[in-house]
């Protein structure tokens, strides 16, 4: 069942509920009572800029790609990628796929942005991520859906030995948002890295999740997720890393933490491990709570206004997963990008 299923059949018993446990907070059929009518074309010429302007961009335009589907990425191509999925209707649905291979021992830089130039729509990507032997992969994934609009996207990523392989997400939520990457982790000392922010408010929703699946020995992970939220929100965080058996020297680490800081908002989180090796150092780490009030009280005490001092103890809590990016232009984008939402 998903999403991207439903838009192309039209049949909303391929929309995944509450009853699938992977889906229980993140409930679509509920939600979306009648399919909307299939997306127009679209205005190429009102594209305007996207978040990420340092790259050769590939432009996914209601669903409909205007300048190719399959990408690759050889050794010795040193061009980062744009991936642009832009919503530009209002009331109406489409969903869109793609293909990108890293072939082995290159190097491969990708900015993807969900951008919502309409209202009300409901849109679905589906990508399929394969990196060979030896290869690096950075993805930036920036989701910047309008308020009202229902949007999921599901990447599969499949590592060969000796890849690295480094995510990080940012988003402000819809009125359903799902941003899922599904890891076929070999271990064969291929390393992963998935980081995430997310800053929600009004009655805006969304849901991070992932699942990294050891097979091989000699694997890493290094998970990291800090939220904010306000108003409604609502923020979903579900993490599974599954080490099968045989993935002996497994290193796995997952951490969640968010705020609340209204008495509506709310979030649900759901870490796991699935651990059927021996050999392994595994852990994961949650906590969910207000700012600290000792904190708070130091900065007033300071002549810091309480509003500029919340700012400044929010802004520096989720900085400690923007700090991770080691891409200065990302970076500095995501950064700018937090601070406008924290104001």
């Amino acid at each position: 069942m998903s999403l991207a299923r439903a838009i192309e059949t039209g049949d909303l018993a391929e929309l995944p509920s509450r009853r699938d446990e992977d889906w229980r907070w993140t409930d679509l059929r509920g939600l979306i009572r009648e399919m909307p009518a299939a997306s127009a074309t679209g205005d190429p010429t009102q594209l305007g800029i996207g978040p990420w302007a340092c790259a050769t961009e590939r432009v996914f335009l209601n669903g409909r790609p205007l300048n190719g589907q399959e990408i690759a990425f050889r050794k010795g191509d040193h061009h980062p990628l744009a991936l642009r999925f832009v919503s530009q209707t209002d009331g109406t649905a489409h969903s869109a796929a793609v293909k990108i291979v890293v072939e082995p021992h290159a190097q491969a830089t990708i900015f993807e942005s969900y951008e919502g130039q309409g209202v009300g729509y409901v849109a679905a990507a589906r990508l399929s991520i394969r990196i060979e032997e030896g290869a690096w992969v950075d993805r930036y994934v920036l989701a910047d859906d309008a308020a009202d609009a229902v949007s999921t996207s599901i990447a599969d990523v499949e590592l060969g030995p000796g890849c690295v392989f480094r995510q990080f997400t940012i988003t402000s939520g819809g009125r359903r948002q799902r941003l899922e990457t599904r890891v076929a982790h070999p271990g064969a000392d291929s390393s992963v890295r998935l980081d995430s922010v997310y800053v929600l408010q009004n009655q805006r929703h969304a849901d991070l999740t992932t699942v990294v699946t050891h097979s091989g020995a000699y694997g890493l992970t290094n998970q990291l997720t800090k939220g904010v939220v306000r108003d409604q929100g609502r923020g979903v965080f579900q993490g599974r890393i599954v080490v099968r058996p045989g993935a002996d020297k497994t290193d796995a680490r997952m951490g969640h933490h968010a705020l609340v800081l209204s008495d509506r908002a709310e979030v649900d989180a759901k870490p796991e491990l699935e651990i059927f090796a021996d050999d392994v150092a595994c852990a994961h780490g949650n906590t969910v709570g207000a700012l600290d009030e000792e904190a708070l009280f130091y900065a007033e005490q300071r002549g810091i206004p309480e509003d500029a001092a919340k700012a400044m103890l929010t802004e520096a809590f989720v900085g400690e997963v923007v700090d991770r990016i080691e891409h200065e232009g990302a970076r500095e984008v995501v950064r700018a990008w937090v601070a406008e939402r924290l104001q």
